[in-house]
């Protein structure tokens, strides 16, 4: 049985149309399907608005289908009583969020902070809250005298984390981390992802990475989805990427990153993202695609198998050999 399971999740926000009257519909996240194991890595990589920071919040229950089951250890999470949900699921998954600055209260310190959620779940006796504090913040990094400082006397790196202590705190199976390294400097990212990589190993961690950067995802993640305009596009074991990849999608992210390895020659995507409220008939993906032709714009591409783990859709994939197109 899967630690995690979405199946055919739909997302869709009611917002205030531009016109006098009525309302226009946001199609956040569609037909969206993952099955997590215990201890395993899933990334999440795409473009900015293409519904990852969606499916991240669906996972940990911050956010409720419109349509489709979400079940936790084979029961459905919104079948559930609120009780049972914060007991059942709420303390076995934890979320890192993208901004330690506005994810921490400025005004606490950092052992309140981190002590939270033991408060909540009234975690033991206040002894041993006291005794967990010390030890998240020794697991994550962090020098005992940091403990009565608050966010803002600390550096981004230290404040993120306080976020991953915090979201540790309770001991969750599940891990989800939206992208924890995007509002951080260069010079402390690789400390971060080193430590979340560490953590995963130490205390067995199923993870779900979320970010735009497809080699920080490769390196962090047993399997890749891929994500366009609220849609996966492709599923992919991290080891086939980007040699095996077939989605012109995929391949164009990748094109996108420089390589010390090969010549790397850059896909330009013309034309502007299409609007969430209108997307394309057929494929999303085909009003960008060098590849479309009106087969693209008829239907939704049927999903297709590549082999254990590797599915996608498009009617005209991506064909590699040893690596190259």
């Amino acid at each position: 049985m899967s630690l995690l399971e979405l199946d055919g999740v739909h997302v869709v926000h009611r917002i205030r149309a531009r016109r006098l009257f009525g309302h226009d519909n946001v199609y956040a996240l569609t037909d969206a399907h993952l099955s997590l194991d215990a201890g395993e890595t899933v990334g999440v990589v795409g473009e900015s608005g293409c519904g990852k920071s969606t499916l991240a919040k669906v996972i940990v229950g911050l956010q409720r289908p419109t349509q489709g089951t979400v079940r936790y250890e084979g029961e459905s999470l919104w079948e559930m009583t609120a009780s049972a949900r914060a007991e059942r699921f709420g303390r076995n998954v934890g979320m890192v969020f993208q901004d330690p600055t506005t994810a921490l209260n400025r005004r606490l310190p950092i052992a309140k902070i981190i002590r939270d959620p033991l408060d909540v779940h009234r975690e033991g006796t206040p002894e041993e809250r006291d005794d967990r504090v010390r030890e998240l913040m020794s697991l994550v990094g962090l020098p005992d005298s940091v403990a009565d400082a608050v966010p803002g006397q600390l550096s981004g790196g230290q404040r993120q984390r306080v976020a991953i202590a915090r979201a540790l705190a309770l001991g969750p199976k599940l891990l989800v981390a939206d992208e924890p390294t995007s509002a951080l400097d260069v010079s402390v990212r690789a400390q971060i992802l080193n430590l979340l990589i560490d953590l995963r190993e130490r205390l067995g961690l199923a993870m779900v990475f979320v970010s735009h950067d497809i080699q920080t995802v490769r390196k962090m993640s047993d399997r890749i989805i891929t994500m366009y305009l609220g849609r996966v596009v492709e599923e992919a074991p991290a080891a086939a990427v980007p040699a095996s990849t077939h989605h012109p999608y995929m391949r164009a992210l990748f094109s996108a990153t420089p390589s010390l390895r090969h010549a790397v020659q850059p896909i330009v995507l013309s034309g502007p993202v299409p609007s969430a409220t209108n997307p394309p008939s057929g494929c999303n993906f085909r009003t960008r695609c060098w590849k479309a032709t009106d087969e693209c714009a008829a239907e939704l591409p049927p999903l297709a198998t590549a082999g254990t783990g590797h599915t996608y859709r498009c009617v005209h994939p991506e064909q590699y050999q040893g690596g190259r197109k």
